[in-house]
């Protein structure tokens, strides 16, 4: 992820990925997630809001409440972001040895589960 060239900071980058996986989320919920304060998430969604990645919009359950949402050019930023990310292993990938990618493939397993194990203490420690 260092070597792809940086045209917004990796807390902007993680935002987007956040509000892709998970969709429309509130900014107090997005500075927990993100480990910022919410005054420097509120920054960080206007600055995104002004270049056009992310909108606010009201919650239909809760009028009182704003979600910043992804707009198309935000999802299509996360996706050119994570396909850039793909190529740059696959480059790299490309350069082991037949026994390093054989160790990689046969790791496989284990990584995705890592994964899965992550990705649930995410869920808990967000609710």
């Amino acid at each position: 992820m260092r070597r792809l060239p940086r045209d917004m900071s990796l807390t902007s980058a993680a935002t987007l990925a956040t509000l892709d996986k998970t969709g429309p989320r509130r900014i107090t919920d997005l500075a927990v997630v993100e480990g910022v304060t919410q005054p420097a998430m509120t920054v960080l969604v206007r600055v995104m809001e002004e270049s056009g990645l992310v909108e606010r919009k009201g919650d239909p359950s809760d009028k009182r409440v704003t979600l910043v949402c992804l707009t198309e050019a935000g999802a299509s930023y996360v996706r050119t972001r994570r396909q850039a990310g793909v190529d740059a292993y696959a480059r790299l990938i490309d350069e082991l040895t037949g026994d390093e990618v054989e160790a990689l493939a046969a790791a496989l397993p284990a990584l995705l589960h890592l994964a899965e194990l992550e990705s649930h203490a995410r869920e808990e420690s967000d609710r």
